[in-house]
C-alpha cells in the first residue's frame, strides 16, 4: 500500500503550497502515514501525520494519469504516478457512490442522512476558491465538502445543518450524507471526513453581489445609493432577516444559557488579550489602543444578564449565498482560528450581527484598497453604502429577533474585536487591505 514518506520532498513541497495547509510558515518537516486505504481502483485514501497533525489526502494512483489531472501530479512511486485525486471527475464520482451505497472500506464509513437516496454516475468537479477545505460538485444535485483536517468529536457544521433540518428552517443547504473514520488510523477519535449537501446551482454568493453594487454605485458621478440601479439595501433587509430566523430556530433546536455580567464581562478579558497579541504584531494598530480598550472596558458596565446559544460563528458576505428563494447560510464550522472547544462554545448572536456589519464594510472599501490618496468622493460615496446597508441589515434583523442596535455598546465592542483580527490577517496576507479595518476602527472612535 502507499507510504507518503516516498514521496520525498515532492510530497511536502505540493502540501505547503496548497490554500488549506494550516502551518505554511513552519512548513511540513515530518510527514508520515497513518493509514492508506484503497477506495477503489486508482483511488487511495491516504491519512498522514504532517508534524502532528492529521490531514487527509484522496490520492488517485496510476500508471497513466489522465491528461487532464497532469497538474495535480505530486509525485511518482515506481511505475505510477500519484496525484490530487480530488482532481479527477472519474475518481470522485466513485467516492459519491460509495456514500449512495452506504458502504465501509478500510475504517472509513459511508453513510446517507435518514431518508436520503443519491444517483449514482454522476460527474464530478473540483471547486476551486476555497481555503481550509477542499469541495467537489457532482452535476447539479450535490457538493461533498472534505475536511483537509478532521478534527476528532462532533463536526459542528454537520451537526448545527441536521439541528436546522429538523426544525424546518429553509436557509441552509440540505446535509445528505457524511463520510467518517478515525483520526488516528487505528481506531478511536473519530472525525467527519466529509459532508454531502444538496448544491444550489443557482446560487450567487452574498460578496459578489454586494461588490457588484457597490461597483455601480462608485462609478456614477452623482447618484445616491438609494437611486442606483444595483441598490443593495433590499437585500440587506432580507438577510438580516434569514439570519435572525436561523438564530431563533438554532435557540430552539439546541437551547439558550443565561449567563450573568460577571461571566460576560469575561469575554472583555479575551478581546484584550487579542488585542495584546495583534498590537505586538503590527506597529500600525498602536495609535488606537486606547479607544479599542476604552471600547472593550465598556461592556464592563453592562451589567444585565446576557443570553448565548450555538451561532453560525464566522459570518460574513462570503458565507451566504443568494437562491430563488431567498438567502442561504453555508459553512458552519465557526471561527476557523479558533480551537474546537471555542468554536462549540455558545455564544451571543450579536457576534455574527457584527461580523456581518464588518463584511458590509469591506464590500464598500475594498475597491479604494491599496490606492495612496483614495479619492474623498469615492471614500464618502463607500461609507454611504456601508451605512445605508448596515442600517438595513439591521432593520431586517429586527423584525424577527430585537434590534442590535438597542445593545449598542457590546455590537461596538464586537465590531472592534473583529476589526482587529481582520487588522492582523491583512498585516499577514494583504497588506494593501490593512487600511480597510485601520479605517473602521478610526470611524468607531
Amino acid at each position: 500500500m502507499i507510504r507518503v514518506e516516498d514521496l520525498g520532498a515532492g510530497l511536502t513541497t505540493w502540501l505547503v503550497a496548497q490554500r488549506w495547509f494550516r502551518a505554511k510558515a513552519r512548513g511540513a518537516s515530518d510527514v508520515r502515514t497513518l493509514r492508506a486505504t484503497e477506495l477503489a481502483e486508482g483511488l487511495v485514501h491516504v491519512l498522514v501525520s504532517v508534524d502532528g497533525e492529521p490531514y487527509q489526502l484522496p490520492l488517485g494512483v496510476r500508471t497513466t494519469v489522465p491528461e487532464h489531472v497532469e497538474h495535480a501530479v505530486i509525485g511518482r512511486l515506481g511505475d505510477k504516478a500519484v496525484y490530487d485525486a480530488t482532481q479527477d471527475p472519474e475518481l470522485m464520482g466513485r467516492l459519491l457512490d460509495l456514500i449512495a451505497d452506504g458502504a465501509s472500506a478500510g475504517g472509513l464509513d459511508f453513510l446517507l442522512e435518514p431518508g436520503v437516496e443519491l444517483e449514482h454516475g454522476v460527474r464530478a468537479r473540483p471547486i476551486g476558491v476555497e481555503q481550509s477545505n477542499t469541495s467537489v460538485v457532482y452535476g447539479s444535485q450535490y457538493i461533498l465538502k472534505l475536511y483537509r483536517r478532521p478534527e476528532p468529536g462532533p463536526n459542528r457544521d454537520v451537526d448545527l445543518h441536521r439541528a436546522l433540518r429538523s426544525a424546518g428552517v429553509k436557509h441552509i443547504a440540505e446535509p445528505l450524507g457524511v463520510v467518517s473514520g478515525s483520526v488516528t488510523g487505528g481506531g478511536g477519535d473519530e472525525a467527519v471526513l466529509g459532508f454531502l449537501q444538496e448544491f444550489l446551482p443557482d446560487a450567487v454568493e452574498g460578496w459578489a453581489t454586494a461588490t457588484a453594487s457597490v461597483r455601480d454605485l462608485l462609478a456614477e458621478g452623482d447618484l445616491h445609493a438609494d437611486e442606483v440601479g444595483g441598490d443593495f439595501a433590499g437585500e440587506a433587509h432580507r438577510l438580516g432577516t434569514a439570519v435572525a430566523e436561523v438564530h431563533a430556530a438554532l435557540a430552539n433546536a439546541t437551547g439558550t444559557i443565561t449567563i450573568d455580567a460577571d461571566a460576560a464581562a469575561g469575554e472583555v478579558d479575551a478581546m484584550q488579550a487579542r488585542l495584546d497579541a495583534v498590537l505586538a504584531e503590527v506597529p500600525d494598530l498602536a495609535p488606537d489602543e486606547a479607544t479599542l480598550r476604552a471600547a472593550f472596558d465598556a461592556v464592563r458596565a453592562r451589567r444585565r444578564p446576557l443570553a448565548v446559544q450555538q451561532i453560525h460563528g464566522d459570518l460574513h458576505l462570503g458565507q451566504v449565498l443568494r437562491v430563488t428563494t431567498g438567502w442561504v447560510l453555508i459553512d458552519f464550522e465557526g471561527e476557523p482560528a479558533a480551537t474546537p472547544e471555542q468554536r462549540r462554545a455558545p455564544r451571543t448572536p450579536l457576534r455574527d450581527v457584527a461580523g456581518m456589519l464588518r463584511s458590509f464594510d469591506y464590500a464598500a472599501f475594498h475597491l479604494l484598497a491599496g490606492m495612496p490618496d483614495a479619492d474623498r468622493q469615492l471614500a464618502a460615496r463607500a461609507t454611504e453604502w456601508a451605512d445605508r446597508n448596515r442600517a438595513a441589515f439591521c432593520d431586517g434583523y429586527a423584525q424577527v429577533a430585537g434590534d442590535p442596535r438597542e445593545e449598542a455598546v457590546l455590537l461596538r465592542a464586537l465590531e472592534l474585536d473583529k476589526a482587529v483580527y481582520e487588522v492582523r490577517y491583512e498585516h499577514h496576507n494583504r497588506p494593501d487591505w490593512l487600511a480597510i479595518p485601520l479605517a473602521a476602527i478610526r470611524r468607531h472612535s
